[in-house]
């Protein structure tokens, strides 16, 4: 199935034209997620992944994260890119958003800079910002992209994607 880009305002970039295979790569704009009034992480030291079709995902050192909100959540994933994910759940004021975060202990070789670094889903907070400009979650459940005014779709994730 050919994907036709939407059109590319000025000052957007095209998820379209994100490389495939993925990659990782610094990243200093400003990332925040709050949730019921708690800072639950900000850092302007993530590190992003692009990949063709998806909007970034955010990976934050633990540094920048309340880390004695998370805890570990059951299950496991394995990305072809970046190898086996564990999961995070987050607490707020006794409140649980189950595996809202991902974490790769050992990923490949490409990816090294995810080590330890964890990434959110940003549909279950209640505000998830970058550079102070609030994001929309990447369509559908499994990928956790975090779209911006400054891309162009579409993107995968909605039914009917799959097989982009």
């Amino acid at each position: 199935m050919r994907v036709r880009p939407d059109p590319v305002a000025p000052g957007q970039v095209s998820v379209w034209d994100f490389p495939r295979p993925a990659i990782a790569e610094p990243c200093d704009r400003r990332i925040r997620i709050e949730h019921r009034g708690v800072v639950v992480a900000d850092t302007t030291r993530a590190v992003r992944t692009l990949e063709t079709s998806h909007p970034p995902s955010y990976y934050l050192p633990p540094d920048d994260i309340a880390m004695d909100l998370l805890r570990p959540a059951p299950g496991r994933s394995l990305c072809e890119w970046k190898g086996q994910a564990r999961y995070w759940d987050v607490v707020v004021d006794g409140i649980v958003l189950p595996r809202v975060g991902w974490s790769y202990a050992d990923p490949t070789p490409a990816f090294r800079s995810l080590r330890d670094h964890i990434a959110f889903y940003a549909g279950p907070f209640d505000r998830c910002t970058v550079d102070g400009v609030p994001v929309t979650p990447q369509p559908g459940g499994f990928y956790g992209g975090w779209i911006t005014p400054d891309l162009a779709g579409p993107f995968k994730g909605p039914p009917g994607t799959m097989g982009w």
